[in-house]
Order: C-alpha cells, then sequence, then structure tokens
C-alpha cells in the first residue's frame, strides 16, 4: 500500500474550483462517482434516495439526482446497491497519546471504523516534551490520509502551582502554534480557576487563539454555576466535562458546544442527550467525541461509530446523532464548507453503511480515495521521524526500594484517619474519602478489608527521586500486588498503585527499563507489560500488538481483583489535579475543590 500527493494533500477549495465546476456542469469527467445509494443530508436532516455524488480531486463536485453527465472514460464508478452515503465521522475532541498509539497508528486504527476527522489535543506529550513534542505530533498527523487538526495545548502544567511538569507552555508557544498549518485552535483550557480569577497568561492564550481567528476549547470540571459563567466570558467556545442533562443544557445557554463523550471509561452521553431527546432544545450545539479511548477499545469496539451507536440506542433519531457527530463538529471549528457534509466543495469524506441504526462500515472514502473496506485499511499510514531523546523520558533517578513507598505515620499514632482517593467507575471524577488505618511500627498500613490501598507517584521528568505517597480506593485489589504507569494525566510523571510496596519498587524499576508505559506486577513476579517508548506514553507499533498488550494488562489488573470497567482509564487519571475532588501530584495530595495541596491524614489516635 502506499499513500499518494492527493492523500496527503488536498487542494484547497480555491485550487479546486475550476475543476469541481467543470465536473459538475459535464464540461470534464469525475474522478470518481457514486450512484445507487442513499444520501444521508445533514444539512436538513433527510435520507434522499436515488442521488448520486460525482468526485473530482479528492472534494464533492456534484450531489444529485442524475450524475452520468460527471461520468468519462477514466471515472471509476462505484455502485451503491442501496446502502446510506453518510458524511464522515468527526470526534471533537480527542487526544491521541490515550490511546497509546502515535498518530499513524491511531489513524489507521480508527479509519475503518468511519472516522475521517480527529480535532487532536497532544497535551499529554507537551507535558512531557513540551512545544517539541506537540510539533512531533501535528506533523505526523499532516502526513495521514485522513483529516487530523490538532488543537495546541493550554495548559502544561494543568494547573500551575500543584504540579510540576517536564516542560511548561506559555503564551509565545500559542502565539507560534497558531502559524502553523494544522492547528485548528486551543485545546482545553482545564485551568479554570485561573480563567475564572482573570489569570493573565490564561487570558493572553486565549486571545492569541481568538486573534488567530481559531476555537478556544474548553474544560469545566466544577459544579459551581456561578464561576461557570465568568468561566464561559473568558472565551473557551465548548466544554466535554458535564455528566449530567443540566451541564449540558447549562453550556448550549451559554452558546458554548456541549460535547458528550463516550469513550473507553467515560460514559457521558446517556445523562446529557436527554436535553434533546426529551427537553426538546435544538440539536446543533450537541457534540459527540471520545476524549479518551485506548486501542483496546478501538481495536475491538470502534470509535465514533460506537460513539453514535450509543446515542442513537440512548433514544436519540439517527440522523441527529449523525449530525452531532459531522456537521455540527465542522461548524463548531468554522470548516462546514470544508468538511462535515456531502455537498459541493466539500472533502469527499464519506461512509458506506447498509443500516443507520448499528452503524456497520462496508467502505470509508476520505479525500475521494478508499481508504478502509470491511475492516482493513487499503492504504498506508506514513510515520514521522520521532528523534531517539522522545524515547528516554524515564528520568527519575535512583532504582526504587520498598522503603520509598513507605507512608509514615505521625509520632506516636497507633491508628490514623486518613483522606482516600475514591476512584467512580466509568467517570472522570473521584470522591474524596477517609478510612481509618492501622499503624504498625510507625508506618501506616492499607486495608484490603475497605478495599483501601496505596498510591505513590514517582517524579520521572528531572530525576529529582521525589516519590508522594497515598491512599486509594475502589479498585478491589487483594494480594500482594502492584501496577504502574507513565502514563499519568496530565503531569505524566509515574503512579504506582498497589498492596505491596515490595510490588511497587519492583513495577517502576521496570518502567524506567523499558522506557516507559504499564506493568502489572501479583507477588514479586511480572503479569504484563505494556511498552510505550515514545515519552512514555505511546508505541508506534500497530494498534493490533498494542491492544493484545493492553488486553494482557487488563486481565492482569482483574487477576489482581480489580472489577471496575476499564480500570487503567481510573488508574491514568489519579494525579489529574483540574477534576474534583482529590488527586495527586508530586507536590502532595490536592484538594481540587479548593485547589490547595492537603495532609493526607485527618485525625490520629
Amino acid at each position: 500500500m502506499k499513500v499518494s500527493d492527493s492523500q496527503t494533500h488536498i487542494k484547497t477549495w480555491a485550487e479546486a474550483a475550476p475543476r469541481l465546476v467543470a465536473v459538475a456542469a459535464g464540461r470534464e469527467p469525475a474522478d470518481r462517482v457514486i450512484r445507487g445509494g442513499r444520501i444521508v443530508n445533514v444539512h436538513t436532516r433527510e435520507i434522499i434516495d436515488g442521488w448520486q455524488v460525482a468526485i473530482a480531486d479528492g472534494r464533492f463536485a456534484y450531489v444529485g439526482p442524475d450524475a452520468s453527465h460527471c461520468i468519462g472514460d477514466t471515472t471509476d464508478v462505484i455502485e451503491a446497491e442501496g446502502r446510506y452515503l453518510v458524511p464522515g465521522l468527526c470526534d471533537a475532541h480527542m487526544h491521541i497519546e490515550s490511546g497509546m498509539l502515535t498518530p499513524a497508528e491511531f489513524a489507521r486504527a480508527v479509519t475503518p471504523h468511519g472516522t475521517t476527522t480527529m480535532f487532536t489535543d497532544p497535551h499529554e506529550i507537551a507535558n512531557v516534551m513540551g512545544l517539541e513534542g506537540v510539533r512531533l505530533m501535528h506533523d505526523e498527523a499532516l502526513l495521514q490520509p485522513v483529516n487530523i487538526y490538532t488543537q495546541m495545548p493550554s495548559c502544561a502544567p494543568s494547573a500551575p502551582g500543584l504540579e510540576t511538569t517536564g516542560y511548561e507552555i506559555g503564551p509565545e508557544d500559542v502565539a507560534e502554534a497558531m502559524t502553523w498549518p494544522g492547528i485548528i485552535g486551543l485545546g482545553e483550557m482545564m485551568n479554570y480557576p485561573g480563567v475564572v480569577a482573570g489569570d493573565p497568561q490564561m487570558l493572553a492564550e486565549i486571545a492569541e487563539t481568538q486573534k488567530a481567528g481559531k476555537t478556544v476549547g474548553g474544560h469545566y470540571a466544577s459544579p459551581d454555576l456561578a464561576n461557570f459563567h465568568a468561566y464561559a466570558a473568558g472565551g473557551p467556545a465548548d466544554d466535554h466535562e458535564g455528566t449530567q442533562e443540566a451541564d449540558a443544557i447549562m453550556r448550549v445557554r451559554q452558546g458554548m458546544g456541549a460535547m458528550m463523550r463516550l469513550g473507553s471509561a467515560w460514559y457521558d452521553v446517556k445523562a446529557q442527550i436527554t436535553a434533546v431527546t426529551e427537553k426538546g432544545l435544538d440539536p446543533r450545539g450537541f457534540i459527540l467525541c471520545t476524549d479518551d479511548c485506548h486501542s483496546g477499545t478501538l481495536v475491538h469496539d470502534g470509535h465514533m461509530n460506537r460513539v453514535v451507536r450509543h446515542a442513537i440506542e440512548c433514544g436519540c433519531d439517527p440522523l441527529i446523532a449523525i449530525q452531532m457527530a459531522t456537521i455540527n463538529t465542522a461548524t463548531h471549528f468554522g470548516l462546514q464548507r470544508e468538511l462535515g457534509s456531502i455537498a459541493p466543495g466539500r472533502r469527499a469524506d464519506l461512509i458506506l453503511t447498509p443500516d443507520l441504526t448499528t452503524l456497520p462500515i462496508d467502505a470509508v472514502y476520505a479525500r475521494g480515495e478508499l481508504v478502509a473496506q470491511d475492516g482493513k485499511v487499503t492504504v498506508d499510514f506514513p510515520h514521522g521521524d520521532w528523534p531517539s531523546h522522545a524515547r528516554t523520558s524515564v528520568n527519575m533517578g535512583a532504582d526504587k526500594v520498598a522503603s520509598d513507598f513507605i507512608v509514615a505515620a505521625p509520632d506516636g499514632a497507633n491508628r490514623v484517619k486518613a483522606k482516600v482517593i475514591g476512584v467512580v467507575e466509568n467517570q472522570a471524577p473521584t470522591k474524596a474519602l477517609t478510612a481509618e488505618l492501622q499503624v504498625t511500627d510507625g508506618t501506616v498500613e492499607g486495608d484490603p478489608d475497605q478495599d483501601v490501598c496505596q498510591i505513590a507517584l514517582v517524579e520521572r521528568h528531572r530525576a529529582t527521586g521525589k516519590v508522594v505517597n497515598g491512599f486509594v480506593s475502589g479498585f478491589g485489589y487483594t494480594g500482594d500486588m502492584a501496577i504502574a504507569s507513565t502514563v499519568a494525566h496530565d503531569s505524566h510523571h509515574m503512579i504506582v498503585v498497589g498492596t505491596s510496596r515490595e510490588n511497587m519498587a519492583q513495577a517502576a524499576n521496570r518502567l524506567a527499563e523499558v522506557g516507559g508505559g504499564v506493568t502489572v506486577w501479583k507477588d514479586g513476579q511480572e503479569l504484563a507489560l505494556v511498552e510505550l517508548p515514545i515519552a512514555g506514553l505511546m508505541s508506534d507499533s500497530p494498534a493490533e500488538d498494542v491492544a493484545r498488550t493492553a488486553q494482557a494488562m487488563v486481565e492482569a489488573m482483574s487477576a489482581c481483583g480489580c472489577t471496575l470497567n476499564n480500570a487503567y482509564m481510573q488508574h491514568s487519571l489519579l494525579a489529574l489535579v483540574v477534576i474534583p475532588e482529590l488527586r495527586i501530584s508530586d507536590m502532595g495530595l490536592v484538594d481540587v475543590t479548593t485547589f490547595t495541596t492537603t495532609d493526607v491524614f485527618e485525625a490520629t489516635t
């Protein structure tokens, strides 16, 4: 398989317009004509039976009842055989790194599922490699035969003063990135307290984006309605952190796009889509996205087709659900004349499917070329040039030992009342819990009977040797075990969770040895390893291979007693200090309701 220049570079409308007009008028033959199908028109929300499309220079030239005048000797004629022609699906908000894959391999994984456009925020790699990492992601994205638009990360660190990242992003970085060809806007503005407080740096980043005429992504993970109004005034154009109907309504009433997500572990569509299906709100302001999907989900369950199917299962009209994953997304980013619909002048991105409810994907066309058929890609997805230092990002200093993971009790304490991070299944927020824990020889112990085990954050950017210890509940781990990951949103230090300090040390050292990833240990033996050598976040191996090792990781977590759905995603967010209620960072335990560090112990006896 090869990628042609027409696949990686599409002519602008101005460049293609003379030929598009000539083809539509019948003066020149089209490159491809698709006939015998039913077009899903997302502009009018109708199905038009029998209409045909003619494609030239990667764009739709003619969309109408009869394209026979566009057919010449060199035209490739495709018979749709009664199937639906649906615009290529768009993911409005996502992080490629969450798939554990590089842009090329992520695109290769999702294209057979009908995703032809992605709006990506590479703030994971920004925290590890800074602007250079963003540029590497951006450059590889531009090589792909499908559309990958990059949002310049806004918050590295996500909460200044509460975490230390490998690199920091500032207004000058944002201003530079806005000149790059693939930058579509500013990534999610996670520092919502900064925006509400009028922080000059946050407002300067937003100003640079708006000066460039691009879209500002939002992230408001708080139920505080009064401060939400101030946040909306600060410029974010959308938000994906809603978890209930009232959240979606609040966002669209402020003129923001309500992005409803279904990722590997985030199931937020069902609770919010009732704003449309039951309250009857105008669906134009509602947009579907994934946010975070790991490789196993992509390979086995799908991508945006999975989200659309889920929305339909939740009671949404299929045509409205498709609008929420096509034209609504394109319009939100100012690209409605470029993509998101089957209409003249737009990029010829479409899928062929026999059913609009279950949405099986027979064929996928991007920029007018067949890129996937029957679940298999038909073109190459080129890799970029990753420098060697991108593969040596785990710098935690000396090897860890069990004593690095001791939680020392206050002097003279026999029992303590400890603050515990409480994991919530299928949601990003955590709960601030407490637990009475026993002290043995001056060391506070976890308690399997209360489902409380240890959590540690190991600094891995500057080799400071620092380890911050605390407690977490909700995973259900039993026996002697540990799981460690260099994917730890958003600072991406190393998160280690375990019931055995010896196993925790072994897991941490293993990730330092392989250059990053995820490892699961039980009784002193490694059960599973997912190697993520690029920035400790991604692999450039095929998605199927990464999914295989990721599945082994899930099974290993289960063998350690975990029963949560996609528990790894919960693990990877334990350091995300911008989503309530309790998190851990290299600066200590963080109370995200007050944005302050807090003591691990509430009381001692």
